[in-house]
């Protein structure tokens, strides 16, 4: 065999182990060695049953990413098929017993599948999240599936691309049995326990009794099919994993496995597959500091503070406790601390109810959250993050407090989401501690932590934002500090084109319609209500810089502001609201406001096209990009896409707005920039780097700024 996959022999049984780490991700080499460990162990004469296990901390992560990205990209799928494993572990004379721990995801679970008998630990997941990635299950999942869990759970998997506890696994049939002791003597045993009795090899594809009937099954798919359709609109794959899906329930085994090859070529010969690997590559090259620069001792967060209870302040604090970290939670009267504890202990109710957390998880998760009047107990927390009204003066004189009464060593973090944070940390006698720590509303559900380095700010302190964000379950992007940030600098360029989108004749609807359509999770608008206008119009009075020339500057937002309609929270935004409600009516007062505006700036009013409203919106997010990269704001293209997809709603399926650019053609891009330019004058100067790229034929791509000048603060 090779160095990644074993055969050894316990008695009678023999045991495979596969190597491969850190997530035994599924190599050429190491399927042809898992091959040859099978056909030698049912070769073998005193081997009765057979054990499959993992080593390290998980059974399969799945196929091997990167040269999944490699083969998209280059448009072959040749080197990623394992069928003839697969049919030998099925095939097999002899029990096979999958023994699973950590995970078993993608192409891991299909080997699973393929096996006769399934346990697990506890804490083990299985899962087929190929959806996330614009693909489908190519091993098989999609047959063997539906025929041990049932169509509606395997639809479930395979389309939304979450993964299933063992406890779940074993209840849909997935399992046969869970265990709490070590996993490789309990399965072992088991596999020892079917030879004793005889027990004969249980073939997956020869189940049939959960397939269920044509008309069983048409309203799970229908009713599955019809929330995709909303849940996840514009994306190909959760589709065809349906389709896949059905095909289980409709044709014998092998004939499915090749219509799932079918999709599968669809969905790998798709835009939005290169687009959702890019994505999840992204993601995690945007949390690692390059070699050279990592440090040898990264300060662990055990305990941690948040300063200020409002929304933010408990989000964040629950965001620590749900981690495992202790967290003093600081207000400034008990009465205010009172209503922060009752607000987490709603949210925690609320996790209960909807089965995202146990009760004693909830629980142990609020018993980590100690409220406090006082900075007592601040000398002992690894990390502070302020979290109080964006008011300058207000964080300078609360830094100021926290470099008192923190210990050295304590990483001080902002929360601030637009201001200066070179100017936060001159308030304290050690800048170098200071960064900001930009979470997104709500705290717990987003996964972005957009990490602000100031002047001064060290590496040590970015080592440990970094490895905070992954403590925390978050996507940590690290940027440079200016007016904004990376994010809301260009979350303002995008807000601003879609308000004066509306001046110029564009309904509420209209503009959020066409963007909603585009994939963008909510219309501008609608976003703007749900997080409150206010919040928008504190930064536009704190960063009158983003602005840009008068006649730039829509006016609809601040008219709304002053009469008190701040979105959501007061009943009337863009939109009106029903009490109790989320549900946005369109407004016609607003129309009226819009039309006074228009007319106060001397616009002829008109229609624009749904098209116009997507180009111009989404390209005023290009060529800001294109800005930050100039200035260094942001070490990558992809950084940037990773901070609009994570925080903004941008559609993953698309890439992001620095791939989309590339996508659509930089030249095409240039160009109508350019006649943007012409028609609506300086704000649509395109930026010098796009021009560069658009003129030599390159891409945002081809870049290679490198992340170590964010990290080192070298020179821009």
């Amino acid at each position: 065999m090779n160095k990644l996959v074993t055969l050894r022999r316990d008695r009678e049984i023999g045991v495979i182990t596969i190597n491969n780490p850190p997530v035994n991700a599924l190599t050429p080499e190491l399927v042809a060695g898992m091959l040859a460990c099978v056909r030698e162990a049912e070769e073998a004469g005193d081997i009765r049953a057979l054990v499959l296990i993992g080593s390290g901390g998980t059974f399969s992560a799945g196929g091997d990413l990167r040269l999944l990205s490699r083969l998209v990209s280059a448009g072959s799928a040749e080197g990623i098929d394992f069928h003839p494993l697969l049919r030998a572990l099925e095939d097999c004379r002899k029990p096979v017993v999958c023994a699973i721990h950590g995970a078993a995801l993608g192409g891991g679970l299909q080997i699973a599948l393929a096996c006769h008998y399934r346990i697990a630990v506890c804490e083990a997941q299985v899962g087929e999240p190929e959806v996330k990635l614009g693909l489908i299950p190519n091993g098989g999942g999609t047959q063997r599936l539906p025929r041990l869990a049932g169509v509606a759970k395997a639809v479930d998997m395979c389309a939304r691309g979450e993964p299933l506890p063992a406890a779940g696994a074993l209840e849909c049939g997935i399992l046969d049995q869970v265990v709490a002791a070590d996993l490789l003597p309990a399965a072992v045993d088991y596999a020892r326990n079917l030879v004793l009795q005889g027990a004969k090899p249980r073939r997956t594809r020869e189940c049939y009794e959960k397939l269920g009937t044509a008309a069983d099954n048409a309203p799970v798919l229908e009713a599955a099919r019809s929330e995709v359709r909303w849940r996840m609109r514009g994306r190909l794959a959760p589709l065809k994993a349906i389709d896949a899906v059905e095909a289980a329930t409709t044709l014998p085994f092998d004939e499915g496995c090749r219509r799932e090859a079918q999709l599968f070529e669809e969905c790998f010969a798709s835009d939005q597959a290169k687009s959702l690997i890019h994505v999840f590559l992204s993601e995690r090259a945007a949390g690692k500091i390059p070699e050279n620069m990592q440090q040898a001792h990264v300060l662990e967060v055990r305990r941690a503070a948040v300063v200020g209870g409002g929304t933010m302040g408990c989000g964040i604090a629950m965001v620590c406790a749900d981690a495992g970290i202790s967290v003093l939670l600081k207000e400034v009267s008990a009465e205010l601390l009172k209503g922060s504890l009752a607000t987490i202990r709603r949210n925690y109710e609320r996790s209960v109810q909807n089965g995202r957390l146990s009760r004693k998880s909830a629980e142990e998760a609020f018993g980590l959250i100690h409220p406090t009047l006082t900075y007592e107990g601040f000398y002992d927390v690894d990390i502070v993050v302020e979290a109080v009204f964006e008011e300058i003066e207000l964080k300078k004189q609360v830094f100021s407090e926290l470099d008192r009464v923190c210990r050295p060593g304590a990483v001080l973090a902002s929360n601030t989401s637009v201001l200066d944070i070179d100017e936060i940390a001159g308030a304290t006698s050690h800048p170098e501690r200071v960064v900001g720590h930009h979470f997104f509303a709500p705290a717990r559900a987003m996964r972005l932590l957009e990490i602000v380095r100031g002047k001064a700010t060290s590496l040590d302190v970015i080592d440990a934002s970094l490895a905070l964000a992954r403590k925390l379950g978050k996507v940590g992007v690290v940027v440079r500090n200016c007016a904004g940030f990376a994010g809301n600098r260009m979350y303002h360029r995008y807000q601003r084109e879609a308000q004066l989108l509306l001046e110029e004749g564009a309904s509420v609807p209209d503009v959020d319609s066409a963007l909603f359509h585009f994939g963008m999770a909510m219309g501008p608008l609608a976003t703007a209500d749900m997080s409150g206008l206010d919040v928008s119009w504190r930064i536009r009075r704190a960063s009158p810089q983003l602005e840009g020339e008068r006649r730039d500057r829509p006016l609809a937002a601040d008219r709304l502001c002053e009469l008190g309609r701040l979105g959501q929270k007061t009943g009337a935004g863009w939109y009106r609201y029903q009490p109790g409600d989320r549900k946005p009516l369109p407004d016609p007062e607003v129309e009226r406001i819009i039309e006074a505006c228009a007319l106060e700036k001397g616009i002829v009013r008109r229609v624009p096209p749904a098209e116009e409203i997507v180009g111009r919106t989404i390209y005023a997010l290009v060529n800001e990009g294109a800005r930050i990269l100039e200035e260094r704001i942001a070490a990558r293209a992809a950084d940037i896409d990773v901070i609009c997809v994570n925080g903004y709603g941008f559609p993953a399926h698309r890439g992001g707005p620095m791939w989309f650019g590339d996508a659509v053609g930089l030249q095409e891009i240039y160009r109508r920039i350019c006649e943007f330019e012409r028609m609506y004058g300086s704000r649509w100067a395109p930026a010098s780097l796009l021009r560069e790229l658009a003129e030599s034929g390159r891409r945002f791509a081809d870049l290679d700024h490198q992340a170590v000048s964010l990290m080192t603060g070298g020179p821009a």
